[in-house]
């Protein structure tokens, strides 16, 4: 059974009538543990938890970790090394149909998972990508956040994947390249590393942003900007991130071959996102 926590209280119930069941009204952090130096911790879970309070506050929720669940995540970091900590925060019950309640009782849902064991061969051997033929809807006003509304994922997800493929890369309606089914894309052309703009679609993923920052610091030059498909197709090297996976090569996309970056393996040390 699958440890979790809704409010603090363990194996706790969530209403029927939560807004993030009815509604995805709500959003989500996946964390990773660790244990380092014999010290427990949930990587950048600073980090995690700033980007939910953001993201409740463009959704018009007033959220901000308190000293119990901050306890509570190391406490489980501690007791599950090299694990996955979901942290689902939710409006709560209340409201007439769409519209929200003026004063909304917040549900945090903690779950506890393993990491699924093929990340690690994921990491030493890359992976390949096809193109998913579902695209994501352009809607600026939740691009960037993780929020509870992930059908588009879902219907993603259901489509068989071509043979030895792992995963899909994904496009907007507008033919822009977004992501991976499940992480952020970056290539590399001539020495230049390049990322799709998230203005209008996807997730702006905690370990993007953090390998921006070390990319930045080693002093490479990195681009945030929209990227075609030929954009990508044409780079000399492609990698994705996340925050269970860390850093990992795409050998192919499509019919489509690139190298291994020679770089990718001292970055995963660097963002101490190596895998046992």
């Amino acid at each position: 059974m699958t440890s979790v926590w809704v409010n603090h209280v363990e194996q706790g119930r969530i209403s029927p009538f939560d807004r993030g069941l009815a509604y995805g009204d709500g959003v989500f952090a996946t964390m990773r543990t660790a244990c380092a130096h014999q010290t427990a911790a949930v990587l950048y879970m600073d980090l995690h938890l700033q980007r939910l309070q953001q993201s409740s506050q463009r959704l018009g929720i007033q959220w901000q970790a308190n000293d119990l669940l901050i306890d509570q995540l190391l406490s489980l970091a501690k007791a599950y090394p090299d694990h996955c900590i979901k942290l689902v925060l939710t409006r709560g019950e209340g409201g007439r149909g769409y519209q929200a309640p003026d004063i909304a009782k917040l549900t945090e849902v903690v779950s506890v998972h393993p990491i699924p064991s093929h990340y690690a061969q994921w990491q030493q051997q890359g992976i390949s990508l096809a193109t998913s033929p579902i695209r994501l809807a352009r809607q600026p006003l939740l691009a960037g956040m993780k929020h509870l509304n992930r059908l588009e994922q879902v219907l993603i997800k259901t489509q068989p994947l071509i043979a030895n493929t792992q995963d899909w890369l994904v496009l907007d309606t507008d033919g822009w390249v977004i992501e991976s089914s499940m992480a952020n894309i970056f290539a590399i052309k001539e020495g230049q590393i390049f990322t799709p703009a998230m203005t209008h679609a996807g997730v702006s993923g905690v370990m993007r942003e953090q390998m921006i920052d070390q990319l930045l610091t080693a002093g490479f030059a990195v681009t945030t900007k929209p990227l075609r498909y030929e954009d990508i197709c044409s780079a000399d090297h492609i990698f994705i991130t996340n925050s269970l996976f860390g850093v990992v090569d795409v050998n192919t996309i499509d019919q489509f071959q690139f190298s291994r970056w020679t770089l990718t393996s001292r970055f995963r040390q660097v963002l101490s996102v190596d895998l046992p």
